[in-house]
């Protein structure tokens, strides 16, 4: 962070441009979706802007609250990292905030030039240089979720509910429709897939709780994930038939875009995840989650929002956030063999039976 300068009174500042530098993940991006809202309350006439990584921006577009997407390649040469920075340098905003706080998104926060640059207290890499001033109580020790919104708070608009905008189109939704077709009510997506592998809950876990849950409640059963993992989900999808051969199983891995996922969540009854941005996709979009934590924290990592159930390893080293199981080596992972299937049943059982509760309230 640059000393000798004045604080900047966030509550009482003007802007007319502004620019959220927050190119992934999937699931944080989603979590910070309901600073979009605060913006255009709190600077009515000022035109938002998001940096966001090209792989992801489809979830952004045509978002009613943004002005422009810039697109950011991680792989992308030299040429064309130039061509950002100085596209962001033409916009001369006035606020930025630089929510990544990667030495990359520094650099991306110092080339706009703005007069206001203000980061996070994660800021990692010595990406606090870039801005003139971070906002308190936004560490690591606090979810996610709530930290992003400390932006809101800062901001004197801490009276606002977050509210997540999801920008699914008419085809979109009209596609999900006409996939789910094949499926009946009630149905719960499964997501066996993450990036870490000490993330990945054994595939054949999932499995035993779908074929139960259709056998028993007569759940049938949407598969998703991404093109990276096929293979997963391959095998997912043939262990549930071959547990339960008369299962009514469908498997998009790999054949949506984040658009349609969200839309296909927005129909389905809850999903089962593990922590993933799929997962916090569905809590943006008010579906209730069970999600399993091996290597990482639900407090720290879980979804926004209330009604969901959150199965958290209870080893020494949970919660390390490693993607190498530092108790038992690179090959076994201990958390993934300690979180039995019974517990995630009765987790999914659990949600069952209280949004069923809820709907007969309602």
């Amino acid at each position: 962070m640059q000393k000798d300068l004045p604080k900047i009174d966030l509550e009482n500042v003007d802007a007319e441009r502004i620019c959220i530098i927050k190119p992934s993940a999937l699931g944080d991006i989603v979590q910070t979706l309901p600073l979009l809202s605060v913006l255009h309350e709190r600077f009515p006439r000022a035109q938002v802007d998001w940096v966001v990584s090209s792989q992801l921006a489809n979830i952004l577009e045509d978002h009613p609250l943004l002005h422009r997407l810039h697109l950011y390649n991680r792989k992308g040469g030299a040429k064309e990292s130039f061509n950002l920075l100085r596209q962001l340098r033409k916009e001369r905003f006035d606020l930025v905030f630089d929510l990544q706080g990667l030495l990359r998104s520094a650099v991306m926060t110092l080339a706009t030039g703005a007069s206001k640059r203000i980061g996070l207290e994660t800021a990692r890499e010595g990406s606090r240089f870039a801005c003139h001033q971070i906002i308190e109580k936004t560490s690591r020790d606090i979810p996610a979720y709530a930290r992003y919104w400390r932006v809101a708070e800062a901001l004197g608009m801490a009276h606002l509910q977050p509210n997540t905008i999801v920008p699914v189109r008419e085809e979109e939704t009209f596609w999900a429709t006409r996939q789910l077709s094949t499926l009946s009510t009630p149905c719960m997506a499964i997501h066996a897939g993450a990036q870490w592998k000490t993330k990945r809950l054994p595939v054949e876990k999932f499995a035993a709780v779908a074929s139960r849950l259709s056998r028993e409640q007569d759940y049938s059963i949407l598969i998703i994930g991404g093109p990276s993992e096929t293979e997963i989900t391959s095998k997912l999808e043939t262990l549930i038939k071959k547990m339960s051969p008369s299962a009514r199983v469908l498997n998009l891995s790999g054949q949506t875009t984040l658009k349609q996922l969200a839309a296909l969540l927005s129909q389905v009854t809850f999903l089962l995840s593990n922590d993933s941005g799929p997962m916090h996709l569905a809590a943006g979009l008010g579906k209730p989650v069970v999600g399993v934590f091996t290597c990482t924290s639900p407090h720290r990592s879980g979804p926004a929002g209330s009604g969901h159930e959150l199965i958290a390893s209870q080893l020494p080293c949970a919660a390390s956030y490693k993607k190498n199981c530092p108790h038992a080596g690179s090959q076994q992972m201990a958390c993934l063999e300690e979180i039995q299937t019974e517990q995630v049943w009765q987790a999914v059982m659990r949600l069952i039976e209280r949004e069923q509760k809820r709907e007969f309230a309602a």
